[in-house]
């Protein structure tokens, strides 16, 4: 097998050779493989410095200088099938559903042609664009109600799995755009001139019910966290045991599509692996050194910690939080995504990623803050404030819960936390 990818980066309407990474090991070793990662020489003459959508990863400053590593490039790993994806490419490709860091490079060479983000690997591409087949698009309906011929469709070509194995998560998901005739392609066999929008589509999976409750609040959630002044790309829709996701990694202006550079908090916190939970406070201090806005990003991510908080979202580990990378040299983090009641999950999970030192019994906030602005040099009463008007939507969402969509059982279990956080973000000074 080849001992090589190249990385292409979707930049001035066209994907381009950036870099190449080669490993120095053997594959069998996954993502744990020492590596040699450089651009391309001519992408690095022209483009030298960046950290923004023009580079690999805000990590990965574009330049001559090559990376030895003694594991895969952190950017890889986000464009790595995992979950439900990994699944069902390990079962594509004929491989044990058993298999682990050893199936790691293969399923890259394969799975990573279609990701997140505007990066890709033209191996990958190059494997699915042989495997395209019929282009034929389908209605939210038959989208949503998985009909037999779109099921039929997606077995046959195999679609299902390489076109949306970039999608990480244990959730069945696709990759969907709405082209101009108003139907949904596959988004790798719809060209650009067609694309009008773009979604993911998350189904839900099995019968248990506790799932089918997270996948039901999720839209709930998205409108409590506009309602409390996050930063949110726009509505999601629940049809059937769909849910449409309006993807904020792409954006259709005047027939063009431009791909903007996503990377998950672990990658910009350069941890390699999966189920990687660094503590906020290094979190916050890397945003600071990364961000055109440190303290505007700050305040954001302090308010998504206190949402998640209040409303039960325990599984906060460094892959459901990103940053967002424009080639106008803006970096900030993206809007909200995977804001769910996960403390319904089966698996009974717990927080993730926490406040060192300054959880216990409940997280002080005036600790955090004090940390985080001595660690940062950034003022204290900018994130105090915008802490502080927290509070009232926060009481108005425990009030009328149900009027944003929140079902009787979970409004009534969710209440007493997002009190408690109102209080705390009344009395923080």
């Amino acid at each position: 097998m080849n001992n090589e990818c190249t990385i292409q980066l979707f930049a001035a309407g066209q994907w381009q050779v950036v870099a190449n990474v080669s490993l120095l090991g053997d594959a069998v070793r996954g993502w744990r493989t020492a590596t040699y990662t450089g651009y391309a020489t001519e992408w690095a003459l022209s483009h030298h410095g960046a950290v923004d959508a023009w580079a690999l990863g805000s990590q990965f400053e574009v330049g001559l200088k090559p990376w030895k590593l003694e594991h895969w490039p952190v950017f890889l790993l986000d464009m790595l099938p995992q979950g439900y994806g990994r699944g069902e490419l390990l079962r594509h490709l004929g491989l044990p559903e058993t298999a682990e860091a050893d199936a790691d490079w293969p399923l890259l060479l394969t799975g990573a042609g279609n990701p997140i983000g505007n990066l890709r690997v033209k191996e990958a591409a190059d494997w699915l664009s042989s495997r395209i087949g019929m282009v034929r698009g389908f209605t939210d309906e038959e989208v949503a109600a998985r009909s037999e011929d779109f099921i039929s469709y997606l077995s046959l070509h195999g679609l299902f799995v390489a076109g949306s194995s970039g999608v990480q998560g244990e959730w069945p998901k696709i990759l969907l755009t709405r082209a101009r005739d108003g139907l949904l392609y596959l988004d790798h066999t719809l060209p650009d001139a067609e694309a009008m929008a773009h979604y993911i589509v998350k189904f839900g999976r099995g019968p248990n019910e506790r799932l089918a409750t997270i996948l039901r609040h999720e839209a709930p959630y998205m409108a409590i966290a506009a309602h409390l002044g996050l930063r949110v790309h726009g509505p999601l829709i629940l049809r059937e045991r769909a849910l449409f996701i309006p993807r904020f990694d792409r954006v259709v202006e005047d027939g063009q599509v431009t791909r903007l550079g996503q990377e998950s908090l672990a990658a910009l916190m350069g941890m390699a692996g999966f189920g990687v939970a660094p503590p906020h406070d290094d979190v916050c201090v890397r945003l600071a050194r990364t961000c055109s806005q440190p303290a505007v990003e700050i305040l954001e991510y302090l308010k998504r910690d206190v949402a998640n908080l209040a409303f039960g979202n325990k599984d906060n580990h460094a892959r459901n939080t990103a940053i967002q990378r424009d080639f106008a040299g803006n970096i900030r983090l993206t809007p909200v995504f995977d804001f769910a009641p996960m403390y319904l999950h089966p698996d009974g999970l717990a927080r993730r990623m926490k406040w060192q030192g300054k959880e216990q019994p409940r997280v002080d906030w005036k600790a955090v803050l004090d940390t985080v602005c001595e660690r940062t040099g950034l003022a204290r009463e900018p994130f105090a404030a915008g802490l502080q008007s927290l509070a009232r939507p926060l009481r108005e969402v425990a009030e009328m819960g149900t009027d944003f969509g929140l079902e009787p059982e979970v409004h009534q279990f969710l209440v007493p936390g997002i009190l408690a956080q109102a209080q705390a973000m009344e009395q923080l000074q």
